[in-house]
């Protein structure tokens, strides 16, 4: 079988009629992607709803999951959980520690955004070697616009990351672990420098809003996070990279409502909207299985 059907194969696959497919889609209760207009089912995913749906099948001799959305804090999915109606809750940890949670059984997904400098792949590499043993899938958020976020007005004329290094600018930096501060100590790197080179305070905050806050109140003069995150407070971003937002899911917790309503929601024309207000998302890779364990 392919890798991904579409809707009519995956009707023959199912032995089902193809306006049952899209009944099934419209109800989101079956995994599927939706590229540039057009419908695919992973195939993996689609075996593992069948697996799930047969009556006597095996379940795993564990806990339901706890209906956490744990990792790096996202402005678009902090909105999404609170309207989508899948109570979920989120837990701001980090992509690393949101990783670690999922492996550990204490989240059913963890929004990560970490970049193997190596590879130059976002979060395939970290899920393989964090989450350990736990089936998991990874699913696409979105692409976001991550940099440097200044004061409003930008009065000390900022306009890259070197000239946050040379002036001595004041910077706040994420926890370790964070896909924003994994990614602005590569982006110092290629400068030439090390994180010993920069003015750094000593607060450390836990999340995209927190740190635009330091920069807010003044307490720093430049930190990085997500355009959004920025544009939420009214700060000057100035753009560093282009990084991919997925959801590492806990394979069997992704069939349950919860998720299954969030990732519903996020097909909806009103969750479309409140990206392109919040600014800075790319959701092409919105629903689609980035990873399915191989």
């Amino acid at each position: 079988m392919p890798a991904l059907m579409t809707t009519r194969e995956v009707a023959d696959y199912l032995r089902i009629k193809e306006r049952k497919v899209y009944e099934l889609v419209r109800d989101g209760c079956i995994p599927f992607a939706r590229v540039t207009g057009k419908l695919l089912f992973p195939t993996t995913l689609i075996d593992a709803w069948v697996a799930r749906e047969t009556e006597g099948a095996a379940v795993e001799d564990r806990p339901p999951l706890p209906p956490i959305v744990a990792g790096s804090q996202d402005p678009l999915l902090d909105w999404a959980v609170r309207e989508s109606g899948s109570n979920l809750a989120l837990l701001a940890c980090g992509s690393a520690g949101g990783l670690e949670r999922l492996a550990a059984g204490g989240a059913v997904a963890a929004g990560t955004h970490l970049l193997d400098a190596e590879s130059g792949e976002y979060n395939v590499p970290f899920l393989r070697r964090m989450a350990g043993g736990r089936d998991a899938v990874l699913i696409g958020w979105a692409w976001r616009s991550q940099g440097l976020v200044l004061q409003p007005g930008n009065p000390l004329r900022i306009e890259s990351l070197r000239d946050v290094i040379d002036g001595g600018h004041r910077v706040v930096c994420r926890q370790d672990g964070s896909g924003s501060q994994l990614l602005f100590d590569t982006l110092v790197a290629r400068e030439g420098v090390g994180r010993d080179r920069l003015n750094l305070i000593e607060e450390v905050p836990k999340g995209e809003t927190e740190l635009g806050f330091a920069v807010l109140d003044g307490r720093a003069d430049a930190g990085i996070a997500v355009e959004s995150a920025a544009r939420q407070l009214g700060l000057t971003f100035v753009k560093l990279a282009r990084e991919r937002f997925d959801l590492a899911v806990d394979r069997r917790g992704y069939f349950d409502p919860p998720m299954q309503a969030l990732l519903a929601f996020a097909r909806s024309g009103s969750f479309q909207r409140r990206a392109k207000e919040l600014g800075g998302y790319d959701l092409a890779p919105l629903g689609n299985a980035m990873w399915n364990g191989d």
